[in-house]
């Protein structure tokens, strides 16, 4: 991926999680399948990998009980 694409993927992966719900948030799979829905073809270990860099607690350790 070039470093323009790999932008954009953290982007939409960061749009994704601000829309979640905090009580169900998306697993990197979820993410991953909605980006397919966007034509975003990517792995779900890219998306845990960008998930990482941009400082995204995993699914388990974003919900909100409340």
């Amino acid at each position: 991926y070039s470093s323009a694409a790999s932008d954009v993927y953290k982007r939409q992966i960061k749009n994704l999680v601000k829309s979640e719900s905090r009580s169900r948030p998306f697993s990197d799979q979820e993410i991953a399948e909605r980006l397919k829905n966007q034509n975003i073809d990517v792995a779900r270990r890219t998306v845990a990998k960008y998930r990482e860099a941009l400082g995204i607690l995993p699914s388990r350790k974003r919900k909100n009980p409340y």
